[in-house]
């Protein structure tokens, strides 16, 4: 394995937690291996790996992309993993209004509910 894949398995680890990755490598065949590679190396070890900003700007920015582009799914994934990256309810209240504005409301207010749903689980609001 890659240095770079190592640093993207501790990543993924750290932000979604062991029983998400386990869960997600447990799913995996040979078939798609070579996609999890390049996720976890692409993801986990460029984008989630450097230095430059924190985990919890991180998440703003992931969380900001994920409702634009309407994927609710890997949204609520990554609003569960707020709990891990520092990212709070007001944060991510703050991340919606931007994507409001600068990708519509179309796509904000899907993200709000499946925020308030998924925050009000964590016992974040």
């Amino acid at each position: 394995m890659s240095d770079r894949f190592e640093a993207g398995q501790k990543r993924r680890r750290q932000v979604l937690g062991d029983a998400h990755v386990d869960r997600s490598l447990g799913d995996g065949t040979a078939w798609d291996a070579p996609l999890q590679r390049l996720v976890t190396e692409a993801a986990w070890g460029h984008a989630w790996a450097g230095d430059e900003i924190s985990l919890r700007e991180r998440s703003m920015l992931v969380l900001a992309l994920l409702a634009a582009v309407g994927n609710m799914e890997e949204f609520e994934l990554h609003l569960r993993a707020t709990a891990r990256t520092g990212a709070s309810a007001a944060d991510v209240l703050e991340v919606l209004k931007h994507v409001a504005v600068y990708a519509g409301a179309p796509r904000a207010l899907p993200a709000s509910r499946v925020a308030k749903r998924v925050l009000a689980e964590m016992g974040a609001i």
